[in-house]
């Protein structure tokens, strides 16, 4: 049996002194399902510093699927440069705002396979803003990091970030699933790093089987 509460005691402890990342902050700087759901595009390959500040340039200009169809590709592409992808993202964002607009009486849906309708929006994009837009804890949102240490932890063996999702719905007890991605992306980016993991200093290296660790520290 995964002793899943003292891994992520472990984790939480170790990480106490370290930043969080902007992931985690959303609640904070964006706090309604569209802002979530915008924020989230504008991220997609992208730091987390260039993501928040992007995204706020963007959304102290639109805040409404209303307000952001009146400003031009050009003028989305610019408010959110240097995004990776920007040019793509300000086509996205203006189309899904306006398909919101057209079919949802401009809400965003609150239904995972609604969002998944939306032209851009794949299953990360859909359960972070299920996550952190509805705050409604159903999904793990999985980036590289969840995908990752799941398994290289040995939780899990999987290919994809979509097979990893449904892998730890069926594993990962329900109290767990609204806090694994910003433990496990601050773990990533810290100590559990995708190439050369610090496993010297791990603090759950005792609960780690180290899949396809080929060079740690």
């Amino acid at each position: 049996m995964i002793p899943f509460d003292k891994i992520f005691s472990l984790m939480r402890k170790e990480l106490s002194n370290y930043p969080r990342p902007f992931v985690s902050e959303w609640a904070e700087i964006v706090n309604d399902p569209y802002s979530t759901l915008i924020s989230c595009i504008i991220s997609l390959r992208t730091k987390d510093n260039v993501t928040a500040d992007a995204s706020l340039r963007l959304l102290k200009k639109a805040k409404t699927p209303e307000q952001m169809v009146k400003l031009s590709e050009k003028e989305i592409s610019r408010l959110i440069y240097p995004a990776g992808f920007y040019k793509t993202k300000a086509k996205t964002i203006r189309d899904i705002s306006k398909t919101l607009i057209e079919r949802y009486s401009s809400k965003v849906p609150s239904d995972f396979d609604d969002l998944l309708k939306l032209k851009g929006v794949g299953r990360k994009t859909a359960a972070i803003t299920m996550v952190y837009g509805h705050k409604r804890a159903d999904f793990i949102p999985v980036d590289v990091h969840v995908h990752v240490i799941a398994n290289r932890l040995g939780w899990i063996s999987t290919k994809t970030p979509e097979q990893t999702m449904d892998r730890l719905q069926e594993i990962v007890p329900k109290k767990y699933w609204y806090p694994i991605n910003e433990l496990f992306v601050r773990f990533g980016q810290n100590i559990c790093l995708t190439l050369s993991p610090f496993c010297s200093r791990c603090p759950v290296s005792g609960h780690c089987k180290r899949i396809d660790v080929e060079r740690s520290r």
